[in-house]
């Protein structure tokens, strides 16, 4: 297999064990390591267990018994677990679709899908994820009124505190400061940072936008920096 295709350690929390195993078994057949459980309760322990290791991936369903797929992924997130997700639900909508990424996921399949785009999805999460800071840069810091982002280290501070970004929080606020006043598409953002690949919901645009808005704006439902330019997208500054 070559190594510029992107494997990586998953977990695989579904309670239909149809499912789960033949999704194990695909996976596996493409060079992934696979762990998985049943309920949404046994996942989260294994994550939170440091002798689990590394887990590069989660694979979720939303309906499991017990604590169900979207109360782990907003546990996850609100304890600062950065692993992807990508949801795999029956639920269609685009309601649905919406709150999966608002409390957390990172792409959203809707069942019943074709194997291959599942392995895709996986492949194009885990190479976005990957793509570290080069730290023999040297250090440029980016400033906009009371935000400092730290291009080497891939950090924002607020008034001198550092805030709390993910990954595509991040590359969205760097090219925004980047380029004030820029009015961008949601197409344009999805491009620049989900990369050409992305096979996603436009939707995660939004959710991400959202997101940034409450950790850098002093009023996120009236905001100065991240302004909405009706029919076409946002513009910073």
């Amino acid at each position: 297999m070559s190594s510029a295709v992107a494997t990586g350690r998953l977990l695989i929390v579904e309670d239909d064990e149809t499912i789960r195993e033949t999704v194990g078994d695909t996976l596996r057949s493409e060079g992934f390591e696979v762990l998985t459980h049943g309920n949404g309760a046994d996942a989260l322990r294994l994550l939170n267990d440091q002798s689990t290791g590394e887990i590069d991936l989660i694979v979720l369903d939303l309906m499991l018994p017990g604590m169900g797929g979207l109360d782990l992924c907003r546990e996850l997130r609100r304890t600062s677990h950065q692993t992807p997700i990508l949801v795999i639900s029956a639920r269609d909508s685009e309601t649905d679709r919406v709150v999966g990424l608002e409390v957390g996921a990172d792409d959203y399949l809707v069942k019943p899908f074709g194997l291959k785009e599942l392995v895709a999805r996986c492949r194009a999460l885990l190479r976005r994820s990957r793509q570290m800071p080069d730290l023999d840069l040297p250090q440029t810091i980016l400033h906009h009124e009371n935000l400092s982002l730290f291009v080497r280290e891939c950090r924002v501070t607020r008034n001198g505190v550092d805030l709390t970004l993910s990954p595509k929080e991040y590359k969205i606020l760097e090219l925004f400061i980047q380029n004030p006043k820029q009015v961008w598409s949601r197409d344009q953002l999805l491009e620049k940072v989900w990369g050409i690949d992305f096979v996603g919901d436009m939707k995660t645009v939004d959710v991400h936008i959202r997101w940034l808005r409450e950790k850098i704006e002093e009023h996120p439902s009236t905001p100065k920096l991240i302004r909405t330019v009706r029919g076409f997208g946002y513009r910073f500054g």
